[in-house]
């Protein structure tokens, strides 16, 4: 049950990719979930290089925090991330995830730092 469930997100994710591009202009916000941690890319795809990350795992002082407030900092995180290589807009890739729970958090955390997508 769980191989096909994880084979139905990668379908979903094909799916959502073959649709979005991330730009030089406009970086692609890659988000993988897992059981316990978060993770969020800046992705340009016309080079093909991570220009910045961010996860759960990264953040100073707040190791207890998990879940959706640890989603919501990553998102700021990775916000202010952008912010500093001068991207304003990004393109929201949500992996192929439902955006519920953890990953509208990160979402919601991107665009509270002042990120459009």
């Amino acid at each position: 049950m769980k191989q096909q469930k994880e084979q139905l997100r990668v379908r979903r994710h094909r799916r959502i990719r073959s649709k979005i591009k991330g730009t030089a202009d406009r970086l692609r916000l890659c988000v993988f979930r897992s059981n316990q941690h978060i993770y969020a890319q800046l992705i340009d795809d016309a080079t093909g290089h991570v220009k910045a990350h961010a996860s759960d795992r990264l953040l100073k002082g707040k190791e207890n925090e998990k879940g959706m407030p640890a989603a919501r900092e990553v998102g700021k995180l990775v916000a202010s991330l952008a912010k500093g290589m001068g991207a304003e807009a990004v393109v929201f890739d949500r992996g192929g995830y439902k955006y519920h729970g953890r990953v509208k958090a990160l979402a919601e955390g991107a665009r509270e730092e002042g990120l459009k997508f």
